[in-house]
């Protein structure tokens, strides 16, 4: 379970500096499946979201399986891994475990939480209350705020802000900053994936070569962050882990370093799965544009088809309408006359004898 130094701050710290080391025992293979704590905060936000989530499910029972399995086994799985599993107990203690909780809630939470439409589920299980957030969505400062340059910069400058400033070892102080940093990082996770994904109502849809542009520009930042870390030659959080006085494990400069390595490393690797997500979406979207195209095409060709049939119809009959006068004489039926007698070029040459 949590320790002293996963959860007690300042106290802890003291109670550490004071009579030596007092964090969890040696992380092993072991004791990474049987760590735990308990965070009543990101319970409360498991427990909010899944059932909120499954409460809409009861109204929406054909809703897709996959959909149900990304958002509530592996988004709302991974959240809890991040902050309550070995992760949570170790992430004040070891630098790497730190960036390892990071990269979960930055990317991995974030991606498989959208991927699981939370609003489109929304708005189809609140008709009014889902109107008034699809005009929330399509307004003006939705679109300024989700507009792809933010979002990337707001998913990597959050994370690069939090290492490289106060923030970091303010998380260990202040529980109230530890969950508040927490959000911090999902938010603007979310938002890049939901915007960039489109599986839900967005404010303005970009082209999926827009979105991987901006994949890579996250890729790229992911990466900047990771060996800025490594390269760094002040060891970050160095007062906090002094004090704590860690007797087992790697070094703080080669902790740090590992550290670096899995920003680098793991969030590259995780953007896999969204550029395999983008994938499929831009398989289905061309599937279905060319549905749509073929459609019209065909609409087209009938309509075509239905003129040039009526063109020819209406031809014919109006080729067929003199000779339906002349049912073997000159004259047609009874008191009609030949149209040829009524033609001023030739009424002298058919004057009565």
């Amino acid at each position: 379970m949590g320790t002293v130094v996963a959860s007690g701050g300042l106290a802890g710290l003291a109670r550490a500096a004071e009579g030596g080391y007092h964090g969890p025992p040696e992380l092993t293979v072991a004791r990474a499946f049987t760590e735990w704590t308990l965070d009543p905060w990101m319970l409360a936000l498991v427990l909010i979201l899944g059932g909120g989530y499954l409460a809409a499910l009861r109204r929406q029972p054909d809703w897709p399986v996959a959909r149900r399995i990304w958002f509530l086994g592996v988004g709302l799985g991974f959240l809890v891994v991040a902050t309550m599993s070995f992760v949570g107990v170790y992430q004040p203690v070891l630098f790497w475990v730190r960036a390892v909780q990071t990269v979960l809630l930055v990317l991995v939470v974030p991606l498989f939480l959208a991927l699981g439409r939370p609003i489109s589920l929304a708005i189809a299980v609140l008709p009014r209350p889902g109107a008034r957030l699809g005009a929330v969505i399509r307004s003006r400062p939705a679109r300024v705020l989700t507009f792809p340059a933010i979002t990337t910069f707001a998913l990597v400058a959050v994370p690069f802000a939090m290492y490289f400033t106060p923030w970091y070892t303010a998380v260990f102080h202040s529980t109230t900053v530890r969950e508040l940093t927490f959000l911090a990082l999902m938010i603007p996770g979310f938002a890049f994936f939901w915007t960039l994904l489109r599986v839900d109502p967005v404010p303005k849809e970009y082209s999926y070569a827009v979105s991987m542009w901006i994949t890579g520009a996250e890729v790229i930042g992911d990466a900047f962050l990771g060996i800025a870390v490594i390269a760094s030659q002040n060891l970050i959080g160095a007062d906090w882990y002094h004090a704590l006085a860690r007797p087992w494990g790697p070094s703080l400069q080669t902790d740090q370093v590992l550290g670096g390595g899995v920003l680098w490393i793991l969030g590259d690797l995780v953007g896999l799965p969204f550029l395999a997500a983008q994938l499929i979406q831009l398989m289905r979207e061309d599937e279905s544009d060319a549905a749509r195209i073929d459609a019209e095409l065909d609409a087209s060709e009938a309509r075509e088809a239905s003129e040039a049939r009526e063109a020819r119809e209406a031809s014919e009959a109006a080729l067929a309408a003199p000779a339906a006068g002349e049912p073997g004489g000159d004259e047609g039926p009874a008191g009609t006359k030949p149209w040829w007698e009524d033609d001023p070029r030739f009424t002298s040459r058919f004057k009565p004898t």
